[in-house]
């Protein structure tokens, strides 16, 4: 027997935009019913979304820096040593992205969007250092944030970019799978 269903398991399929990368998914899988996905099957899949969020992150997150800039301060982008504070920052980003998508989730003691929210220290610093005046923020943003003056923290991996949200939801989504279902196995409880 075949069961044809939507599974939010699969890759996203990856398509290129120019020289941007576009994440899209997920979409229908045929598989069998009799072949549950294993645990390390899970497992498996995590570490694929972990890999395309990580990806995601590589491909947006110079481009999203320079739009937070430009926002604030336009035309500041045209400064070198401003395209090399939002450089320098992308490469941190990027790379404390991929040490902590390559930590086992049990492990992991903040989340990718945390990661996400801290690397506006490189944008902060750029128009910190033009002299940019610091903008009005409310409460919330100003007891939450306290070191982010331009108020440019993002709510959500959409809010940084759209070409986060769906990796960055699919990671979140499968991260909690398989954490529910290494307790269920360790405590020796059925069901997926």
């Amino acid at each position: 027997m075949m069961i044809v269903c939507h599974n939010a398991n699969l890759p996203l399929i990856e398509q290129r935009c120019g020289s941007e990368l576009v994440l899209s998914g997920p979409h229908l899988e045929v598989m069998p019913s009799d072949a549950p996905p294993t645990l390390e099957d899970d497992e498996a899949k995590l570490a694929e979304y972990a890999t395309l969020l990580a990806d995601q992150v590589e491909v947006l997150v110079g481009a999203w820096f320079v739009r937070l800039v430009e926002d604030r301060c336009p035309g500041l982008t045209s400064d070198a040593a401003v395209m090399a504070i939002l450089d320098d920052g992308a490469g941190e980003t990027i790379a404390a992205m991929r040490a902590l998508l390559a930590t086992d989730i049990g492990d992991q003691r903040i989340g990718p969007l945390e990661i996400v929210r801290r690397s506006v220290q490189f944008p902060t610093q750029a128009l910190a250092t033009a002299g940019v005046t610091p903008v009005e923020r409310d409460e919330f943003s100003r007891r939450n944030f306290p070191n982010d003056v331009y108020d440019l923290t993002p709510a959500s991996f959409a809010a940084a970019d759209p070409g986060l949200h769906e990796p960055g939801l699919m990671w979140g989504a499968a991260k909690a799978h398989v954490h529910l279902r290494r307790r269920r196995e360790s405590t020796g409880q059925s069901g997926q």
